[in-house]
């Protein structure tokens, strides 16, 4: 019986895919990319710039990554067919021509499915097209521009000497984000104002509203009923901000000197629409409010989901459903919550940036019972899906139905102001409540008298913005169009680990490293952060994936129309500020100045970094003194040069080492004083002076070092 082979991504979708396709296939996963631009060429970009025409050089991404291409090589050999089946977005288009490239094929066939159902793979098989090559465009280019910007703009922070490590097209864009935010509290000035009520004897508060016929701009910014209703998250009702305490205790007093009646209710019965599925940010956003997770770990458990077969991909901006689930839901409804069942589902529009090549996200079998699947999966894992459970049915129930009322009373001249809610049909609330609780008010007339029960004020303080949550920070570049679905968790999981961002109760806070390169790139590459920028690319890309734009013409023009330009403006940059942050150049790279003088010269010596010494850097002339070069001595606590060595012919000699008086612990043989350069430092140990004698087991311990009390072996202890 003839073979067929498919390839997939994970490795986790295997066992599942076996099952669906029997013995006649093989199934095997890339684990993800295999190959990666090489770091040749001119600053290790791995491709080359000639006119519009762009060179690449592909190299394997690591030992195991050539180890899958030898394995998927070794199972070609067994079957007659290759069908390509990596995930339904621009990465997995990309990994599969990888695949293809690695693997020779001249007509791959590619498969697509959104789900892992025997019914959508079974269909999509029978269904196998070409590689998009837009698509497959839209990821090369979208490589490009990343090592790009990283590798030609990342030796710029280099040059801080801070421990910046790079520099990132999606990146530097969220970092300025949250570092702006950060400003925004630093420099904030709180006020004091203050918030001013009455109860009434019927059990309801109102607040100040403003003074009748008064035209202030407080009175005309109140909040009219309108056909949306409140969510959770909005605060209770409040006064118009008074300024002065002296003004709110005259408004107290004239409230209680005067009488009170109603002199307007309002009320009206409003719909609030049921919300649209999920898409990976708002899955991100909802995990990390209701069940306290990450956007990388909410990433991670809905990849298990949909490996098992229990969810569709997790990657999409798109909120379309399928006819097939709209239909399978409604059924649902129809049999367990028949006045939840609308005449018409309710219609969700993607963003205009969406890539509508595939659903939201849902489960795939709406009728299996959560009760199944609780002993099946991980606590973490069930409650996701039963997440994912609830928004999908409740996009397609009935609007929710809410009465709201206003009520205005007066009391003289001032005039206080009431509003209530009541939900009187729940509707998609059901299953997804983002209501806010009823606030009921009494039945009232037009007129009618009231009873003061009390009056009084609250003295409060304006509060800074608040540092982004990860939901909010990811709920912030989707609207703002920095990155795509696929690179908000990884986005932000970089910056940590970048040390530019720190995770504290809950909040992003940018660490004093963030907010330095932040301050610098501002200065340097100004256009890479601004949000509006990384749209804009993030938009090329999507018109290169839909195959208006060449993406070879697309990188050239913008490397020699934007980033050459800005890179040597940015050099320009780095230099003119060398004075007044201590960096002086050598070579094309800079370096923090010391306060420490060369003593030839006496001008300041540079940092030179490396990762072999404990301090992290060594001292070195730049100003034309030769061979200047400082270690720090521990022992001295200062900075001395190298052990020099004898010359002799030309050649540097060992010196001698010289012999003591103080005999070896094991033979009584004299010790000597040896002498060695050890990570740039002038060192000098003890050992015994017979060279035969120190081959020998009993000697490896013998071994003295210069302490500040003399010397001492970690055998023998103290010298005498």
């Amino acid at each position: 019986m003839s073979k067929r082979l498919l390839v997939v991504e994970s490795p986790g979708k295997v066992k599942k895919l076996s099952q669906i396709l029997g013995s006649e296939w093989i199934v095997r996963a890339s684990c993800g990319h295999i190959r990666q631009l090489s770091d040749s060429g001119e600053d290790s970009l791995g491709f080359t710039i000639d006119g519009s025409e762009v060179r690449c050089n592909y190299v394997a991404r690591d030992q195991r990554a050539k180890e899958t291409i030898g394995q998927l090589k070794a199972a070609m050999k067994l079957v007659n067919e290759v069908v390509l089946a990596t995930d339904p977005d621009r990465e997995g288009e990309t990994i599969a021509w990888h695949i293809k490239e690695a693997l020779g094929l001249r007509d791959a066939k590619r498969v697509v499915y959104t789900e892992i159902t025997e019914s959508a793979v079974k269909a999509a098989i029978a269904l196998p097209r070409k590689l998009d090559l837009n698509l497959v465009g839209a990821g090369l280019c979208r490589d490009c521009l990343d090592k790009l910007v990283g590798y030609k703009g990342s030796p710029l922070v280099w040059a801080l000497n801070n421990g910046a490590k790079s520099v990132g097209r999606v990146q530097s864009a969220t970092l300025h984000l949250i570092c702006q935010r950060e400003r925004e509290i630093q420099t904030f000035v709180p006020q004091d104002y203050w918030s001013v009520w009455v109860d009434y004897a019927l059990g309801f508060r109102a607040y100040y509203k403003g003074v009748v016929n008064a035209s202030s701009q407080a009175q005309e910014q109140q909040t009219e009923l309108t056909d949306d209703a409140s969510d959770k998250s909005t605060p209770a009702p409040e006064s118009i901000r008074v300024l002065s305490q002296a003004e709110a205790t005259n408004l107290v007093e004239e409230a209680r000197r005067e009488a009170h009646r109603v002199v307007q209710v309002e009320g009206k019965v409003v719909n609030q629409k049921p919300p649209p599925p999920f898409i990976t940010s708002t899955l991100q956003q909802a995990a990390g409010s209701k069940l306290k997770l990450a956007p990388e770990q909410t990433m991670l458990i809905a990849q298990k989901l949909y490996e098992a077969g229990l969810i569709t991909y997790m990657r999409t901006d798109s909120v379309m459903l399928s006819p097939e689930f709209c239909q399978s839901a409604r059924q649902w409804l129809e049999q367990n919550d028949p006045q939840n069942v609308p005449q018409q589902a309710a219609k969700h529009r993607s963003s205009k940036t969406a890539q509508e090549a595939h659903e939201a996200i849902r489960p795939t079998d709406v009728f299996r019972p959560s009760v199944e699947l609780r002993p099946q999966l991980p606590q973490d894992e069930f409650n996701l899906y039963v997440l994912i459970w609830k928004r999908a049915v409740a996009s397609q129930c009935r609007s929710a139905q809410l009465r709201k009322t206003q009520v205005i009373t007066q009391s003289g001249s001032l005039l206080w102001q009431a509003r209530g809610q009541v939900v009187e049909f729940l509707g998609y609330a059901r299953y997804w409540n983002n209501l806010s609780k009823d606030a009921v008010l009494p039945t009232l007339q037009q007129g009618q008298a009231l009873t003061l029960e009390n009056a009084a004020f609250e003295q409060k303080q304006t509060q800074p913005p608040p540092r982004y949550s990860e939901p909010k920070l990811v709920q912030l570049m989707e609207r703002k169009g920095i990155g795509r679905p696929s690179t908000y968790a990884p986005t932000i999981s970089t910056l940590k680990k970048r040390d530019y961002v720190q995770q504290s109760k809950g909040q992003l806070q940018p660490t004093a490293l963030g907010l330095e390169v932040d301050a610098f790139l501002v200065k340097a590459l100004p256009d890479l952060l601004e949000a509006e920028f990384t749209a804009q690319m993030e938009n090329a890309l999507d018109a290169i994936a839909l195959g208006k734009k060449g993406w070879q013409q697309y990188l050239t023009d913008w490397n020699q129309n934007y980033f050459t330009p800005a890179l040597v403006k940015a050099k320009t940059v780095v230099s003119s500020s060398s004075p007044t942050t201590g960096v002086s150049a050598v070579g094309d790279r800079n370096f923090e100045t010391s306060k420490t003088r060369c003593p030839g010269c006496k001008n300041y010596l540079v940092k030179i970094p490396s990762k072999k010494l404990k301090k992290k850097y060594f001292l070195k002339c730049v100003s034309g003194c030769e061979n200047v070069v400082l270690f720090w001595s521990e022992l001295n606590k200062t900075w001395e040069p190298p052990r020099a060595k004898a010359v002799q012919d030309g050649k540097p000699q060992k010196l001698p080492a010289k012999v003591t008086e103080h005999p070896c612990p094991v033979c009584k043989k004299p010790l000597e004083e040896y002498s060695y350069i050890k990570e740039g430092q002038s060192k000098t140990m003890l050992r015994c002076s017979a060279q035969e004698s120190r081959q020998d087991n009993k000697h490896k311990d013998v071994a003295y070092f210069r302490t500040a009390k003399g010397w001492w072996s970690p055998k023998f202890g103290e010298l005498a």
